[in-house]
């Protein structure tokens, strides 16, 4: 009967708060990018405004070439 109250106080309030805690602190860890996700997303952010480039450049040369291309579309 001695040791049911305690067990019954941490199941109740203690170890909810710990959980909560824990994963907030997981939770804030992870919402950052590490330096090799931020490397990556870099690279990407560079080829696709070369990708860009490219399209808008095939674009110009379609309109000079054939001028109802975007009709055929």
């Amino acid at each position: 009967m001695d040791f049911e109250v305690p067990v019954i106080l941490f199941l109740a309030v203690v170890a909810p708060i710990w959980i909560i805690a824990h994963y907030a602190t997981r939770w804030r860890a992870t919402k950052s990018l590490s330096t090799d996700e931020e490397q990556l997303l870099e690279e990407l952010w560079q080829s696709a405004e070369r990708m860009e480039q490219r399209i808008n450049a095939l674009e110009r040369i379609l309109d000079t070439e054939v001028t109802d291309w975007r009709k055929k579309l």
